[in-house]
């Protein structure tokens, strides 16, 4: 079963920006209510998009250079990269078909 990558200041290039394939990036915090909401729903989309789409979890506590690089002003935020761009944004806690719909069209 496929797992959501840990996203770093230090990885967030080569597993993002240098990807060949589109990727999801949960932008969360330990002490965020609405992002335990997400969290599963990334973890099952990392299981079921396997192959076809990364996805990375990233703690902006711990990686606040890339959360201001990228706006983060309210989390969860999951960004959808496709060629080491920001494609779509969703900010809060998204239903599941919400989130399909928005990365369907980058497969």
């Amino acid at each position: 079963m496929a797992k959501p990558i840990e996203l770093t200041e230090s990885n967030f290039d080569d597993e993002v920006i240098n990807s060949d394939v589109p990727v999801l990036v949960d932008f969360w915090a330990e002490w965020c209510g609405p992002c335990k909401m997400v969290s599963p729903i990334v973890a099952e989309l990392a299981d079921e998009y396997e192959g076809k789409l990364k996805v990375g979890e990233l703690d902006v506590d711990n990686n606040q250079q890339i959360a201001m690089k990228y706006g983060i002003r309210s989390i969860p935020t999951l960004l959808l990269f496709k060629d080491g761009d920001v494609a779509e944004m969703m900010i809060g806690a998204q239903p599941k078909n919400n989130i399909v719909d928005k990365i369907s069209k980058y497969l």
